[in-house]
């Protein structure tokens, strides 16, 4: 694998690619570390280190690589621009106008792409707003002494400066990864979280040795290590799995020339939902808390109480809640993104069939038996990914930023396999092997 790293670097197309994705990532991290303008930074300092975030807020700053509880110029990170990306997949399933876009090809996409951006930047005004409002107030921190004084001049000049400059800040992340996406190496958008989230794992595995016990913690944390080394090997495997429904196309006599007679396949993954459920199903999970934080802690009320008393990590209510809203989420976006009916009629109009299943309705419902039958699993593993966070912070006292569980190892091992499938292509298209022997 080193050797064909470093035949990557001795291609000059390759070369160039790589190092401009780099300097890329470095511009990003650069980012990451620059305070807004009106922000007390000393005082950020003193509750980060105090800092219990989890729910929303701990997710924000997962994709944001720490910038958010910083309240640095990219604080907002990609999350507004993932969030875009699934809302107009979601209406593209909704909105007849957007579904012909789609079946446009490239301009129709490039169409949709314009709408991300413009949703992007909304969506960045109105977290941006919420963040501020947040900060000031002293929400962002719980229990810290100096969290009102984060932002000392709380004059509306200087709030709409400071959301001007996030938004301004999400546009530049966004700008950059597209540019990656242009002329560098795998896909922008999906780098920088990959970057963003990486960022986060030294910081994350230090706390669970300076935390630990024994021998001053490097027991827990070599076993931290190993669990890292089974989930990553775990995660591999599941994400590669896939069932591979096979097709055969007739053949067919257009003048002298024969076309058709290939038999090729479609392959339908056991994770075909990625790391979405996840997403959602913390986004949601996170709303009942948000409630209660901004009704003034839900007073003496009963209802305030409960929330507070069982959606918190580790109860037994929050866990059951959490894992069966993923599962519901992963059979939900498998249903919107997949369309068993448009396969097969696509397989019919181009000769295509199922060896032992008649084409047209038997085929689409083929399909959407194999597909829930292998979403179930899929769900599950999704579901188990998710709470190992929640189980670390009950076995080893590690904080909520655990790194290997839950959307973290997800995107780390599913973005670097697809870069290195990348990069593997390329070497193979100049005749040199591949990382994968």
């Amino acid at each position: 694998m080193l050797t064909a790293f470093a035949r990557a670097f001795k291609t000059p197309d390759l070369r160039k690619k790589l190092l401009f994705t780099l300097g890329i990532i470095v511009l990003y991290r650069l980012g990451a570390h620059v305070p807004v303008p009106g922000v007390n930074y000393k005082n950020v300092q003193i509750c980060v280190d105090q800092a219990q975030t989890g729910g929303l807020f701990g997710l924000v700053n997962l994709f944001s690589g720490g910038a958010l509880l910083q309240i640095t110029i990219f604080a907002l990170g990609i999350m507004p621009y993932i969030t875009a990306s699934i809302i107009l997949q979601l209406l593209t399933v909704v909105i007849p106008r957007l579904e012909a876009l789609k079946k446009e090809g490239q301009s129709g996409t490039a169409k949709i792409t314009q709408y991300t951006r413009y949703l992007t930047v909304a969506l960045a005004v109105l977290q941006g707003t919420g963040l501020v409002a947040t900060a000031r107030n002293g929400a962002i921190f719980q229990g810290c002494p100096v969290a009102d004084q984060i932002v000392p001049d709380k004059s509306i000049f200087v709030t709409l400066t400071m959301v001007v400059t996030m938004t301004a800040g999400t546009a530049a992340v966004m700008w950059l990864g597209e540019l990656v996406t242009d002329r560098g190496i795998g896909n922008g958008m999906s780098i920088l979280m990959f970057i963003s989230i990486a960022a986060g794992f030294p910081g994350a595995l230090w706390a669970i040795k300076e935390s630990g016990e024994l021998a001053n913690g490097w027991i827990e944390f070599g076993i931290v290590i190993l669990v890292g080394f089974a989930m990553v090997g775990l995660v591999v495997f599941v994400e590669q799995a896939q069932r591979r429904i096979p097709v055969q196309y007739a053949k067919r006599m257009i003048g002298r020339k024969s076309y058709g007679g290939t038999s090729t396949y479609i392959p339908l993954k056991v994770n075909q939902a990625g790391v979405i459920p996840v997403i959602f199903a913390s986004s949601l999970l996170y709303i009942p808390m948000l409630i209660v934080q901004f009704s003034g802690g839900g007073g003496n009320s009963g209802w305030g109480t409960w929330i507070q008393a069982n959606f918190v990590d580790g109860k037994p209510i929050y866990i059951a809640t959490y894992f069966l809203l993923i599962v519901f989420f992963a059979f939900f976006y498998v249903a919107i993104s997949f369309n068993p009916e448009e396969v097969a009629d696509n397989m019919k109009k181009y000769g295509g069939f199922i060896p032992g299943i008649r084409a047209g309705r038997p085929t689409a419902e083929y399909l959407s038996y194999v597909l829930n039958r292998i979403t179930w699993p899929g769900s599950l593993y999704l579901g188990l990914i998710a709470l190992v966070p929640t189980m670390a912070l009950a076995g080893f006292g590690a904080n909520q930023d655990f790194p290997f569980g839950g959307t973290s190892i997800l995107i780390i091992v599913g973005v670097g396999l697809e870069t290195v499938k990348q990069i593997e292509s390329q070497l193979q298209q100049r005749n040199y092997e591949g990382f994968l022997r």
